[in-house]
């Protein structure tokens, strides 16, 4: 048996230390190198020192170029059975050239999140409106929907974003899969090392701050919620971790006010891990949060919104307190410090989600028999989708006679 070939088109080299993006982007990989796929991974992007060591795991690295045609080349000597775009916009530069030299590879998109849900849902906050699902009909949504048309199967991390991705944009559900992250179930065993309510101190907030949303609601703590809780629970300190901690972030750091912004976590999990609340008054995003995975993982009860929270405890109890709005939001997190038994009860809802809505054992096998289904009936599964044949024959073709254009400009830059 010929053993099969996963090209893997990267935005950035996955840095799982910091974001939960670069988290999930391992845990495909994992899972490809688990069924003994041969992976390639390539990216235009620049490696920093927090990319992570594809090559430590079996993973080919290879770097690639904008609008240049070696890429074509590598195609062609490659000639993968599946290539993975990570997001849509890698779809968007590089899906042509897939498409023109290994038509019979099947095209999977990592959404990660609705781009067009998150951005409408900013738009909304900076404007001081409510959002309304109506918002999701912008530009962005143009050009995600159609990079969605043009693949085979675009992979959804929410059950939220199917919905609006059926109800509201009317995609066929065979072309979308839901895969959340994939977790280790939390044995008794793993909750034996978790510390207890009376180890930990302070509260926690955790994200990678290149991502607008966090930097939003760093905002929201230092500025609204913060102000009250510190006076109502005094020596008590909110600790806020994060990648890429710009100097804006830095300088909100206020010892006097036991609001500590230390930068950068070695271990995300390890630093949720050493205190008792995880605070996150999130206004805005998309996806779920990778932010409340590792909090349930380390046994760390949260308080957060609904769109903090959104799609990520199904038909579960949350592991803490879902609360809009900040007055209320601010009590709940007061109870919760204090309240060991019913810390213990957050902790308790944790587990089950992890258990029961994030295991890898519930989705690993099922989606690598539906893309070795997908590779075998490739030609039926695109007749169902003519309109993602028409995108492709037409609207890619602005794409690719812009990157050539601007091949043969920088080829003509160099001679």
């Amino acid at each position: 048996m010929n053993t099969k070939k996963v090209l893997v088109i990267g935005l950035v080299w996955p840095e799982p230390t910091s974001s939960a993006a670069g988290t999930r982007m391992i845990q495909l990989i994992t899972l490809f190198l688990s069924q003994k796929y041969e992976v390639t991974f390539v990216s235009a992007a620049s490696k920093s020192e927090f990319s992570f060591n594809l090559k430590s795991i079996g993973v080919i690295e290879k770097t690639i170029k904008l609008n240049d045609s070696d890429f074509n080349t590598l195609l062609k000597e490659l000639n993968p059975d599946f290539v993975l775009f990570d997001r849509y916009m890698i779809e968007e530069q590089y899906g042509w050239r897939v498409h023109q030299e290994c038509p019979a590879s099947v095209k999977i998109l990592d959404t990660e999140d609705l781009h067009c849900l998150r951005n409408a849902r900013q738009q909304a906050v900076k404007a001081n409106e409510d959002f309304k699902l109506s918002d999701v009909y912008n530009d962005m949504a143009k050009r995600e929907i159609a990079s969605i048309l043009r693949c085979d199967l675009s992979l959804i991390i929410s059950e939220v974003e199917i919905n609006i991705l059926q109800n509201q944009f009317h995609i066929h559900e065979s072309l979308l899969h839901y895969l959340p992250f994939l977790e280790e179930s939390l044995t008794e065993k793993l909750t034996d090392r978790w510390k207890d309510f009376s180890e930990r101190e302070g509260f926690v907030f955790i994200g990678n701050f290149l991502h607008e949303p966090n930097w939003n609601t760093l905002q929201v703590l230092k500025n609204k919620i913060w102000p009250a809780l510190r006076i109502k629970l005094p020596g008590v300190k909110l600790h806020i971790y994060g990648a890429y901690s710009a100097l804006k972030v830095l300088q909100q750091n206020n010892a006097r006010e036991n609001f500590l912004v230390h930068g950068r976590a070695a271990d995300a999990r390890e630093a949720i891990s050493r205190h008792r609340v995880l605070l996150a008054p999130i206004l805005f995003g998309a996806g779920v949060k990778g932010k409340f995975i590792d909090a349930m993982q380390t046994g760390t009860p949260s308080v957060t919104t609904t769109i903090g929270s959104e799609a990520m405890n199904g038909e579960f109890e949350w592991n803490g307190v879902i609360e809009d709005n900040l007055e209320a939001f601010i009590d709940q997190a007061i109870r919760l410090y204090h309240d060991e038994i019913l810390w213990l009860q957050y902790q308790k809802n944790g587990i089950k989600i992890i258990n029961e809505r994030y295991s890898n054992e519930n989705f690993e096998m099922p989606f690598i028999r539906l893309i070795d289904n997908l590779l075998l009936n490739l030609n039926e599964h695109r007749n169902l989708n003519f309109l993602g044949q028409i995108l492709q024959h037409h609207s890619m073709n602005s794409t690719k006679y812009m990157s050539l254009w601007i091949e043969e400009k920088n080829s003509k830059s160099t001679r």
